[in-house]
């Protein structure tokens, strides 16, 4: 197996390193052949790393950055401040060829301008899009933008529908189901801009679209694609992860009331912590950002220890797949 490696925005997120470090470790030990570069402030780095003692400092290296990229900092403050922010670095690294994937937690608004900036994007792609894969009945569905681009136009939305489709045949799918998410399935249905998008992608040939899809659609797995200004699809994504988080806590909650709720939650146990397991946003946390030319992840800001490791384990699919090469080529063949 060929040597990975991957550059770590260390000092984004809501937690900081703190987090970032365990999970690094950890992905570390599940893969020998795993490099990763943790960028950041290098005392505190080395500090959090002695704290774990047996780490495989042959294969963890630090990249120095003295700045750091706020939650609330503005895109445009950040592509004409901060030269030297962790962000920044990581995805010079990648732009080198110094690693092969971006991982952070930090600011997406920052993560897209520099993303653009540092990386370009795709010939024919106005901007890039975040996607991630949503658990269905059927298994999972790649539901893009998640929140890059809160307004889009009906060409993007086409290009979006597009990246969609090479993320879904990097998994396996033949032919992928492409659907356009709207308030109903009937062709009358919707504001302009989706009508619109609707037009573009039933005239482009290289696409399976199937039509407009609602949202209780998405999870019956009627689509593997899933189609969205990133308006609607972090807000889709975010109530997912709510109502998941909700009703876990309410079984576990009504398997504690009384002697017979805990026998029965007993004998039920295992099938509801592998159920759990299945559907627990940290096991399905990194999206990525689809368009640039290199592989880099967005993690949930508020990402644990298993969220992030999450993440780093998309970078290496998407990293492994050769996922912006193949977009590349693919997209030559279909963007009309």
């Amino acid at each position: 197996m060929s040597a990975q490696s991957i550059a770590i925005d260390a000092m984004g997120g809501d937690f900081g390193p703190r987090h970032i470090v365990q999970a690094s470790l950890a992905c570390l030990l599940e893969d020998p052949s795993l490099h990763l570069t943790l960028v950041g402030q290098p005392s505190l780095l080395e500090a959090l790393i002695a704290s774990h003692p047996g780490a495989d400092r042959a294969r963890l290296h630090i990249a120095a950055a003295s700045e750091v990229i706020g939650m609330g900092d503005k895109p445009s403050q950040v592509l004409r401040g901060k030269p030297d922010a962790s962000m920044r670095v990581a995805l010079q690294l990648l732009r080198d060829g110094a690693v092969q994937a971006v991982v952070s937690a930090g600011n997406t608004g920052a993560l897209m301008a520099l993303s653009r900036l540092v990386l370009k994007t795709v010939p024919g792609i106005d901007r890039p899009a975040m996607v991630a894969a949503l658990p269905t009945q059927r298994g999972f569905c790649q539901l893009l933008d998640l929140g890059a681009n809160v307004d889009c136009s009906a060409e993007q939305l086409l290009q979006f529908a597009l990246m969609g489709t090479v993320a879904a045949e990097t998994l396996g799918l033949q032919e992928p189901r492409v659907a356009l998410l709207n308030v109903g399935s009937e062709e009358i249905k919707g504001n302009q801009q989706v009508k619109a998008a609707a037009a573009l992608l039933q005239g482009c040939a290289g696409l399976n679209y199937i039509g407009f899809i609602e949202g209780d659609g998405v999870y019956r797995g009627e689509a593997d694609v899933v189609v969205c200004d990133g308006f609607v699809g972090n807000i889709l994504l975010k109530s997912s992860e709510g109502l998941a988080t909700m009703i876990a806590e309410r079984i576990d909650g009504l398997f504690r009331q009384g002697l017979a709720s805990r026998l029965v939650g007993a004998l039920a146990l295992p099938l509801m912590r592998r159920l759990q397991n299945d559907l627990a946003p940290a096991k399905h946390n990194g999206a990525s950002l689809l368009g640039l030319q290199g592989v880099v992840i967005k993690s949930h800001g508020a990402a644990g220890v298993e969220g992030f490791q999450s993440a780093i384990r998309r970078a290496r699919i998407d990293s492994r797949e050769n996922l912006a090469e193949r977009l590349q080529v693919r997209l030559n063949g279909l963007l009309p």
